[in-house]
């Protein structure tokens, strides 16, 4: 059963506006991408932006050959770190942090090290996946489609 925890005390109709508790919604500002200083301690983290940057640059061409959209979970110590969702299915193709925000085709879960070999290409994705070095979900063929992204962005 489900406790109210946050003790905080109801609005009643005709209250009005508690002091300190509105936010004019015009003065709203999107605040600036910051990541915490915890996620530069990842190398994942910095792979996965520069390939959502060549993403960016190529990702039209990718749209056309791949059309799926991948969530990757990474993790460490059994906990998913970092989630990054690739588009290739939707516009000029895009990589962004965090979940996705269409329904995905395929939902990998991979430890941080085995992302890093799988994306630097000095472990076979098929012999790794055999192995239960990670998880996939959804449509696993589809995999072969995402090693060819990272392959293509490791040439550059």
């Amino acid at each position: 059963m489900w406790k109210r925890i946050d003790h905080q005390p109801k609005i009643k109709a005709g209250d009005g506006a508690q002091a300190g508790r509105v936010k004019a919604v015009g003065s709203a500002r999107k605040p600036a991408t910051v990541h915490p200083p915890e996620l530069s301690e990842f190398q994942s983290f910095s792979v996965c932006e520069d390939i959502s940057r060549h993403i960016k640059e190529v990702g039209a061409q990718l749209v056309k050959k791949v059309n799926a959209i991948f969530q990757l979970d990474i993790t460490k110590h059994g906990k998913t770190v970092l989630q990054w969702t690739i588009d290739l299915k939707n516009g000029p193709g895009d990589m962004y942090p965090g979940p996705a925000r269409l329904p995905v085709d395929t939902v990998f879960t991979i430890p941080e090290p085995v992302f890093m070999e799988l994306v630097l290409g000095k472990m076979n994705p098929q012999k790794a996946f055999l192995a239960g070095k990670f998880k996939v979900s959804g449509k696993v063929l589809l995999g072969q489609k995402l090693e060819r992204v990272f392959k293509d962005w490791a040439k550059f």
